[in-house]
């Protein structure tokens, strides 16, 4: 990728969100990130509440600056700028209807491809959902599975936890730049993370926490993962706005029950009621997640084999050898939703019969 194409998606996600609910269908449709950044200021007032800057002018030339400023800044904090178009932009978060122009990312980016499950549930959990999340991240972790969380107090950090104490692999999704891990006492916790797993967010470097950015986050949370698993949710939890995302983009939901007498749990035992799957161990997942089965990997790599040969899948016969499609091209010559296609294409790409191309497009091996 050419260095201005790079600052033009940071200059991208440097805009107010709500300016950005179309960008992912019009990446896919070819506009290039310049284009779409000149399009999008041009049709909005140049002044608005700013999110991310302090400058709350929006014209494209101060845009690309404070986006050369934010790679310079980035680069000092040895973080990474994954792009959307580049090779290793996470897959499932590409293909959402609202994907981050650019992904900040500390530690291993290669763990962003791999199978993950989110957990998450309450800051304020009780002994009870602790364990739980620490169990289910250390079975996840153990058996392969990238665990995705949001590195808060409670049932988060205690999923990530888990999933360290078997030496697995686990991502940290953040509400403020990578740089300025919130709340501070993580900041241990986000060092080990990245050691093989990383810590990422879609805020530019320095970014402060700000209480409108983490339901934003939530939706990379499920964004990145196969599943979400929700413990100790209350009526008015931000784990619900994950479980509403992940629904969104065709992810499965599933929750652990809880005590009834607390009230700590009265969202997850509503999305039990609306057909959330029961888990109550790591075995619940996997049997929801299908046609996937993780081995057990005690160093964390995230390896996969499936139970059966897809070699012979039909969707293979859809892409010719050397041509590249993206999951809207594949949905209309397929007749299935991009939702029941991209678990289909996550698995031939674990078996190494497709591979993607960049840009959110895929070409068979």
């Amino acid at each position: 990728m050419c260095p201005g194409a790079k600052v033009d998606f940071v200059a991208l996600s440097l805009l107010p969100s709500q300016w950005r609910l179309t960008l992912g269908e019009q990446l896919r449709r070819g506009v290039s990130p310049a284009e779409l950044l000149e399009r999008l200021c041009s049709s909005r007032p140049s002044r608005v509440r700013s999110e991310t800057a302090r400058d709350s002018s929006y014209e494209p030339a101060l845009l690309r600056a404070a986006a050369v400023r934010a790679l310079r800044r980035g680069a000092h904090a040895n973080l990474g700028a994954i792009t959307w178009s580049d090779d290793a932009y996470p897959l499932t978060l590409g293909v959402i209807t609202d994907p981050p122009p650019v992904l900040w990312a500390r530690g291993s980016v290669g763990s962003l491809g791999l199978t993950a499950v989110a957990v998450v549930g309450s800051r304020a959990a009780s002994p009870y959902g602790i364990a739980v999340a620490e169990r289910l991240g250390a079975e996840l972790a153990s058996r392969g599975v990238v665990v995705v969380s949001g590195l808060a107090r409670g049932i988060d950090s205690a999923a990530h936890r888990g999933a360290l104490s078997v030496s697995g692999r686990t991502v940290a999704v953040l509400g403020s730049g990578c740089d300025v891990v919130y709340p501070a006492e993580h900041a241990s916790l986000a060092t080990e993370i990245g050691v093989d797993g990383a810590v990422v967010s879609e805020l530019p470097p320095g970014t402060p926490p700000r209480k409108w950015f983490f339901p934003l986050r939530n939706r990379i949370i499920s964004g990145l993962s196969r599943a979400v698993v929700v413990i100790e949710a209350g009526d008015r939890s931000g784990s619900l706005i994950t479980a509403r995302a992940a629904l969104e983009q065709g992810r499965d939901v599933l929750a652990v029950p809880g005590n009834v007498l607390s009230g700590r749990n009265r969202g997850g035992h509503a999305l039990l009621r609306d057909g959330a799957k029961i888990v109550e161990d790591a075995d619940d997942i996997f049997e929801e997640l299908g046609s996937v089965v993780l081995s057990v990997n005690p160093s964390g790599g995230g390896r996969a084999s499936n139970e059966v040969d897809k070699s012979t899948d039909p969707l293979l016969g859809l892409l010719s050898a050397g041509e590249t499609c993206d999951l809207d091209d594949l949905s209309e010559r397929s007749g299935l939703s991009p939702q029941r296609l991209l678990p289909r294409l996550l698995d031939l790409e674990l078996r190494g019969r497709v591979k993607r191309a960049g840009g959110g497009r895929f070409v068979r091996t």
